[in-house]
C-alpha cells in the first residue's frame, strides 16, 4: 500500500485509468484536489509522476488526458493498488483538509473558536483524532488553544504580513551572508535540479530557505523562523497553487541558486530579496478572489 497521500493518488488514478473508471471526469489539478479532498501539492506530485511514466499526457493547451498507448506499461505492483483501500494516512488527509479550511477562515478574518466535538462530527472522525491534529496545527501557528473555550483560528492581518516579510527579508539576507563559507556546491546543484523544468511541468523545491538559515549558524535567526515561519510558509503554499505561480517561484529559486553557485553574492542577495517580496502579491491576489462574489477558492 502506498505510504504517502501522493503515492495513493498516483496508484488510485493509475488503476482507474486502466479500468476506464476515471473520476472525476475533469482531469484537472483542481478537480482532482476536490475529488481526493487534499491540497494541490500531493495531486501535483502524483500527476507529474504519471506524466513522466507515460500514463498521462499533457497537451499543448495544458490539458491532461489518458495516454492511449500507456497501457502497455507494467501494471502497478499489487502492494500499490489503491482503489477500494483507505488512504494510507487518514491523519495526514484530515490534517490537509483542516489546514485548508482553517486558512480560509483565517484569510476571511474569521477568528472564531473551533470545538473539538462539532469538528469531529463534521469530518466524520473521532474527537481524539481531531485533538491530535489541532495540537499539530497549533504547533504550526495556525490556531491556538484557549482553555474552556476551544481552539481559536489565527486571523490574517495584511499589516502583520508586511511586517513579517520585512523582518524575513532582513534575516534571510543576513543568513545568506553568514552561510557563504558553509555553502556546498553539491547541495546547491541538487536544489537547482529540484527547481528545474522537467518536460512540461516544473518542480518546486523550497529547501533553499531552510538551508541558508541552517548554514548561517545563527541560533537567533533560526529561532525567529521556527516561531514565526510555519504559519506564513503554509499560507504561501496555500495561496500559490497555480502552475504559472509555481513556475515563477521555481525560476526565482533558480536565479538565487545560480548566483550562489557563481559566488556572485550581490546578485544572489538581489534575487533572494526579489523572491521574498514576490510573496505579498500572491497572497493579495488570493484575498481578492476570496472577496469576489460567487467565486470559490479551491486550494
Amino acid at each position: 500500500m502506498p505510504s504517502t497521500i501522493g503515492g495513493f493518488i498516483k496508484a488510485d488514478l493509475t488503476e482507474r485509468l486502466r479500468n476506464g473508471q476515471v473520476l472525476p471526469k475533469a482531469l484537472t489539478l483542481q478537480a482532482l484536489s476536490r475529488h481526493y479532498r487534499v491540497s494541490l501539492t500531493p495531486v501535483r506530485d502524483a500527476v507529474r509522476e504519471l506524466i513522466e511514466s507515460g500514463v498521462l499526457l499533457k497537451g499543448p493547451n495544458g490539458r491532461l488526458q489518458a495516454n492511449p498507448d500507456g497501457w502497455d506499461l507494467p501494471a502497478p505492483d499489487a502492494t500499490e493498488t489503491a482503489t477500494g483501500t483507505p488512504i494510507p494516512s487518514r491523519s495526514a488527509e484530515l490534517e490537509a483538509m483542516l489546514t485548508q479550511d482553517i486558512l480560509l477562515k483565517s484569510l476571511r478574518g474569521d477568528a472564531g473558536y473551533l470545538r473539538e466535538e462539532a469538528t469531529a462530527a463534521g469530518y466524520g472522525v473521532g474527537r481524539t483524532a481531531i485533538r491530535q491534529v489541532f495540537n499539530r496545527l497549533a504547533g504550526r501557528g495556525l490556531i491556538e488553544h484557549v482553555p474552556r473555550c476551544g481552539w481559536r483560528v489565527r486571523p490574517f492581518d495584511e499589516d502583520d504580513l508586511r511586517s513579517y516579510l520585512i523582518v524575513r527579508e532582513t534575516l534571510e539576507l543576513k543568513a545568506l551572508d553568514l552561510a557563504r563559507p558553509r555553502l556546498d556546491e553539491a547541495d546547491l546543484r541538487r536544489m537547482l535540479e529540484g527547481n528545474a523544468p522537467h518536460g512540461e511541468s516544473t518542480r518546486l523545491d523550497n529547501d533553499l530557505h531552510a538551508y541558508l538559515i541552517a548554514r548561517s549558524g545563527n541560533v537567533y535567526i533560526r529561532d525567529f523562523f521556527d516561531r514565526n515561519g510555519a504559519y506564513y510558509g503554509t499560507l504561501f503554499d496555500f495561496a500559490a497553487p497555480e502552475t504559472s505561480v509555481v513556475d515563477a517561484m521555481a525560476a526565482q529559486h533558480r536565479d538565487v541558486l545560480l548566483a550562489l553557485i557563481d559566488r556572485d553574492w550581490p546578485r544572489a542577495r538581489r534575487a533572494l530579496a526579489h523572491h521574498i517580496q514576490a510573496q505579498e502579491p500572491i497572497v493579495r491576489e488570493l484575498l481578492q478572489r476570496l472577496t469576489r462574489p460567487s467565486q470559490k477558492v479551491h486550494p
